[in-house]
């Protein structure tokens, strides 16, 4: 398995079995062989950067809790005080802005945040974070957060830098086009390594370019699932992909509810925006807005979000992606307190849940530092292949400046009643996940011209040499 160019020498010519199954796999054997030449050597690049910021990334959890203690962290106090009395601290604090939301303190030596949007200075997609210490409403210093994790200045660059390379949505393509291609690398490269005899396989007690083939494979054979999982996670929220995703499961009816923030509410999707009061406080308060949340099982952690306007309610809402997820919300109307609609995660469709499950995998919420270390060892295994692979197409071309590609024609090869259904399964993934499909499209024009090119010239082909 390979997640580079994965150039496998000739293996020594034995019979072939009788049987059509084995003779038929070994027909395709040599058009994924050079799929997976194509794609190690063109897509790689971009996999290497992927991997290398996504082992950043998985770090930053844990790197951004030691960067920012004094603002997380707090001394454990006695008794908290109302929510109320804290967000009134941070308004003194910071007048500016707006009270977009508020994240009560979800343990005993949590501080609790206070979300201001509208801030001179502070990007419209992002908030700024007052920190204040629930026990004593000590305002512990302020900065600004992105996103639905919470997210402080050092996991935001990181995170943008894996996503889009600071680049905006221009970049976001890098990260898809390498999204889009590992599944099928990981795929591919599976099927190469388990179509070699066993012999063929083993690293130990071999040198050279088959001590490098043993390597690349067995680490590959051992993370391919991970590859998989990560590379279909990825596209839920990629540009292209992501968007046939979100229309594929909105016409299965999975799309992901949200609750209705008017009176009687339907979950139609009406979620409510950043409060209009600059303190916050609408009607009865957050004091009871928090304790109305409490009564209907709302654990922390929890997001309160003041109304939107005049004809809104609060929303609160269970913010715990860890497991077990705790992603309930309710809406509460302002003027009586009353809870108006109820949202249990317990009723999302089951690909909402799936998707909710693979996204905070992906990005190592799901299991904690567990999850974080895993996907750092992915990252890493990724990075090894594509060394390895690279080194193997060195080895292949004997230290020259390129190694040697694999020979052309080896779609010829395959039986048309195989043929023709790869074909149209090729050209309909390739429309869901068209990065990959334009791409694809594109090795095949530059193969067709390479091959052209060198039939003019006269020389003889790779395949024409044996």
């Amino acid at each position: 398995m390979s997640t580079a160019p994965s150039t496998a020498t000739e293996e020594a010519s034995q019979p072939d079995a009788p049987a059509s199954p084995p003779r038929r796999r070994a027909t395709l054997r040599p058009l994924i062989l050079r799929l997976h030449f194509y794609a190690g050597v063109l897509v790689a690049p971009f996999l290497l950067v992927a991997a290398t910021t996504g082992f950043l990334y998985a770090g930053a959890f844990q790197a951004e809790r030691l960067v920012y203690s004094h603002e997380m962290t707090v001394p454990v106090g006695d008794t908290k005080l109302p929510i109320s009395q804290q967000v009134a601290a941070a308004r003194k604090a910071h007048p500016e802005g707006t009270v977009s939301a508020v994240r009560p303190s979800p343990a005993d030596d949590e501080s609790t945040r206070v979300l201001l949007s509208g801030v001179e200075g502070v990007d419209a997609d992002y908030t700024l974070a007052v920190f204040v210490d629930p026990y004593t409403a000590e305002v512990r210093g302020a900065l600004e957060q992105y996103g639905s994790t919470g997210a402080l200045p050092l996991r935001t660059w990181i995170d943008k830098f894996h996503r889009d390379l600071h680049l905006g949505e221009t970049g976001r393509l890098y990260s898809e086009l390498a999204a889009s291609w590992l599944w099928v690398i990981a795929a591919g490269g599976l099927v190469l390594w388990f179509s070699r005899r066993r012999a063929l396989r083993k690293v130990r007690g071999t040198s050279g370019r088959r001590r490098t083939l043993g390597l690349h494979g067995t680490v590959g054979v051992w993370a391919a699932v991970g590859f998989i999982f990560l590379s279909a996670t990825g596209l839920t929220w990629s540009t292209y992909a992501g968007a046939n995703i979100d229309e594929l499961r909105t016409s299965l009816r999975q799309a992901t509810p949200s609750i209705s923030a008017s009176a009687g509410g339907d979950h139609g999707g009406h979620g409510a925006a950043g409060g209009t009061g600059g303190s916050g406080e609408h009607g009865v308060g957050l004091d009871k807005v928090l304790a109305s949340a409490r009564a209907e099982g709302l654990g922390d952690p929890v997001e309160i979000v003041p109304p939107a306007d005049d004809s809104s309610a609060y929303v609160v809402k269970q913010v715990q992606r860890s497991w077990p997820t705790k992603q309930d919300s309710v809406a509460i109307d302002p003027a009586s307190g009353e809870v108006t609609d109820v949202l249990r995660f317990a009723d999302y469709p089951v690909l909402a849940k799936l998707t909710r499950w693979g996204i905070d995998l992906h990005t190592g919420i799901l299991f904690g530092l567990v999850n974080q270390i895993a996907l750092m060892a992915l990252a890493l295994a990724l990075i090894l292949l594509i060394v390895w692979g690279y080194r193997m197409w060195w080895q292949r071309g004997r230290g020259s400046a390129f190694g040697r590609p694999i020979p052309r024609g080896a779609w010829q090869q395959v039986p048309p009643q195989i043929l023709v259904p790869l074909v149209a399964a090729v050209a309909v993934v390739g429309y869901f996940v068209p990065l990959l499909g334009i791409s694809l499209a594109a090795f095949i024009v530059m193969d067709v011209v390479l091959g052209e090119i060198a039939h003019r010239r006269g020389r003889r082909t790779p395949a024409e040499v044996k």
